[in-house]
């Protein structure tokens, strides 16, 4: 019997070893028994990214959740998370479930859970969930046919990428973009927006927009070690801004037109000030534990709230939900803003971008400029150091305890503990270690005013914790 586990962002597992026809059924049966006993009536919206064996294994959930009373709507194809969890606020469904492993390697699948309000479900339905998975999987599976629930319409398909597609033409200026003069990219990573922005944007220059579940090898994830390709296909194309997502397209990478990286703590300062100073727009800022103290300065500006979270976009979703926040975001790239769903997009994050540049006239290194002149310059650097389980709770005991009061050079000022542990030099510097849930790897993250100094400040700490 598998442990089957609900991390940070849903299930996750290696396809043919723990990710299984069974297991995906025992997860199934726990989602539906939580559902009837919440709902008199329920229904789900499910769909699968574009990965190995994503038909087969939504087909394993409807299977178990039609016939444990639940109405289950089908998305046709492949599709992105975003897709999925507006379609459950459209279709005015209970849950969504999204078969995806997101950024993970080729060889993962997942299992997302979404609540009725289009984001990530909140964690203490998850445990609810969570608790009611069984042992074993008690569905004869292959009894059940998909004809025989679509004709007792049980089972219903719906076109969530046309849904989604006409809700960013709804509320983007498309024709603002595609008329302008600036030329823009889209790396999909292999991933499920490739279609729909071939479909909104088909002007613009594609990458890795076909069908590979492999995604040739390389884990679908938008940092730049993953985006070599793309880096040199802006820097040798004349292109002014190139985006990227994931592989169920929630999250962002960004590129100018130099080839150079645009992390997430600068996509979420641009976002700031586009909707604050050029759109008018007002809100509480939500962001991660592990951003930038940027965007702290950046709200004192334009005096707007700020709250910062644990790492997880649920506790940004519930922040969400529950009060009138303009953007919430993760160091990670997934952003969500106000007028969508309370779900990170990266696709709708790099159309406001490109909107954004469209309109005025602007580099994204001229608006960068502008973010600049307000918060002052940065850099933002992470590693992820691989040591075994018993280092790095060694390193964590001594986190707690206050034995690290100096990193090299750098001494420390202060100590927050939101969600890790982050070591502040001065305003500007700071060093944060945290240690993975689910993997043997303590990751460490500096911000500095230059990159150098912000590398200088991880081989400091490395060299520290590691003695």
């Amino acid at each position: 019997m598998t442990k089957i586990k609900f991390g940070t962002d849903g299930w996750r597992a290696i396809i043919a070893k723990e990710y299984t026809t069974n297991n995906v059924a025992r997860v199934s049966i726990a989602v539906a028994d939580w559902l009837s006993e919440k709902y008199d009536k329920s229904s789900v919206v499910i769909g699968h990214d574009c990965r190995f064996a994503g038909e087969l294994f939504v087909e394993t959930a409807a299977k178990v959740l039609a016939t444990k009373g639940v109405l289950v709507k089908i998305a046709k194809g492949f599709v992105s998370t975003p897709m999925v969890s507006l379609g459950v606020v459209n279709e005015k469904a209970n849950l969504g479930v999204v078969i995806t492993a997101s950024h993970n390697p080729p060889t993962y699948n997942g299992y997302k859970l979404k609540g009725d309000f289009g984001g990530p479900l909140l964690p203490a339905d998850i445990s609810e969930v969570e608790s009611r998975i069984p042992d074993s999987n008690s569905v004869d599976i292959d009894a059940i046919t998909m004809e025989g629930l679509v004709k007792e319409g049980k089972v219903i398909y719906v076109d969530l990428e046309d849904m989604y597609c006409k809700h960013v033409d709804a509320h983007f200026d498309l024709a603002a973009i595609q008329n302008s003069r600036m030329k823009f990219a889209y790396d999909a990573m292999y991933g499920a927006g490739m279609n729909a922005v071939k479909r909104l944007l088909p002007e613009t220059t594609f990458l890795h927009c076909d069908d590979n579940p492999g995604f040739l090898g390389t884990a679908p994830e938008p940092i730049h070690r993953n985006l070599q390709e793309f880096s040199d296909l802006m820097k040798n194309n004349y292109l002014d801004c190139g985006l990227a997502t994931d592989g169920d397209a929630d999250r962002i990478g960004l590129y100018d037109d130099k080839g150079n990286f645009i992390d997430s703590h600068h996509i979420i300062l641009l976002l700031i000030h586009y909707m604050v100073k050029y759109k008018g727009m007002t809100g509480k800022i939500v962001t991660a534990f592990s951003c930038s103290v940027k965007v702290e300065y950046m709200c004192k500006h334009y005096g707007l709230d700020h709250e910062t979270v644990q790492i997880g976009f649920k506790h940004i979703a519930g922040k969400m939900i529950t009060e009138d926040v303009l953007l919430g975001g993760e160091e990670s790239g997934g952003i969500a803003t106000k007028g969508h769903i309370p779900e990170r997009d990266g696709i709708w994050m790099g159309l406001i971008l490109f909107e954004f540049m469209a309109k005025y006239g602007k580099s994204i290194t001229d608006l960068i400029q502008e973010v600049y002149d307000i918060v002052g310059t940065f850099a933002f650097e992470r590693i992820d150091l691989h040591i075994d389980n018993d280092s790095k709770a060694a390193i964590i005991k001594n986190c707690k305890a206050g034995k690290f009061s100096q990193f090299g050079n750098y001494k420390v000022e202060r100590v927050e503990t939101i969600d890790g542990f982050k070591f502040f030099f001065d305003a500007d510097s700071w060093l944060m270690i945290r240690p993975s849930g689910t993997e043997p790897v303590l990751r460490t993250y500096a911000e500095a005013p230059t990159q150098e100094k912000a590398f200088d400040i991880l081989a400091k700490a490395k060299a520290t914790i590691l003695k």
